[in-house]
């Protein structure tokens, strides 16, 4: 992955299947590209270890393998500021194969006509989502995620675009109580980008359904959902059956394609984002 000026690697190998001596031969090969593609600028790379054993303890090894990384660390994507961390944690702050997913919402954002699109964008993790919304033009953002250190980096993104007006900041557990988000809406989109598998808060395949029954009543009419999942093991049939049963009046308009250098062998095991839509109100 590149957050620019630096290069994270990350494997999800067995324990003990990255050996240095396979370490130094990628930062060999990672050292003469470097030097073909931006000729006398230092490398800086990061190698991050996932490994089932570390997983299952809910932890990573993270090795600063060359070079340096800012501090702060701030990446640019089509003109929108964000505060990264690649040498803590497993998310480092923006998640990279959601690109075309923040490109199609700023399309959204920018053509609503009045006085701007009202969003709701739960799971809001460091609010990139709502950086875009409310550059694109839209008149508000509710982001809602029960950890409040993601939301500080998140109000944090929105002081580095010059963003002060149009965002509020939930740090909620959406399970808990609906009221607060309710009361907010009807939302002319809601996002929900949940983590696929975060123990004793949620579990996809038993808790995305609570969510698909919400949708039809925080919408406005003809307003959008964007549905996104991220678990290799659930198919785009998993969002699609359930949404028929659970929210039949919302219809499915497209599946939002993921980044070219994000092209899997397997399209059904990489990222999911489907978009539907409410029913317009009768004339």
């Amino acid at each position: 992955d590149a957050y620019p000026p630096v290069w994270v690697l990350t494997s999800f190998l067995p324990a003990g299947d990255e050996s240095e001596a396979q370490l130094a031969t990628i930062g060999a090969a990672l050292a003469q590209r470097w030097e073909a593609l931006a000729p006398g600028q230092p490398l800086n790379w990061v190698f991050q270890c996932r490994n089932e054993a570390l997983r299952t303890q809910g932890r990573t090894e993270t090795r600063l393998m060359a070079g340096s990384v800012p501090d702060p660390h701030v990446v640019t994507e089509q003109g929108a500021r964000f505060k990264v961390h690649v040498l803590r944690g497993q998310n480092h702050g923006l998640f990279l194969d959601m690109a075309e997913g923040r490109r199609w919402l700023r399309e959204q954002a920018t053509a609503h006509p009045g006085p701007g699109l009202k969003v709701l964008n739960l799971f809001a993790y460091t609010c990139a989502f709502s950086v875009v919304a409310l550059q694109a033009g839209a008149r508000q953002v509710v982001n809602v995620d029960m950890s409040h250190g993601a939301m500080a980096i998140g109000q944090q993104n929105h002081q580095l675009n010059g963003i002060t007006t149009g965002a509020s900041f939930l740090a909620h557990d959406i399970f808990s109580s609906w009221g607060k988000i309710t009361r907010s809406g009807p939302y002319g989109l809601v996002i929900v980008d949940p983590p696929s598998y975060q123990k004793g808060s949620f579990v996809a395949t038993k808790d995305y359904a609570r969510l698909m029954r919400r949708l039809p009543d925080l919408l406005a009419p003809g307003g959008h959902a964007l549905l996104c999942l991220n678990a290799p093991e659930l198919g785009v049939d998993f969002l699609q059956s359930q949404m028929q049963e659970l929210a039949p009046e919302l219809q499915f308009v497209e599946r939002v394609a993921n980044p070219a250098v994000f092209a899997d062998v397997d399209e059904g095991r990489a990222l999911k984002v489907l978009v539907y839509q409410a029913p317009e109100l009768a004339a």
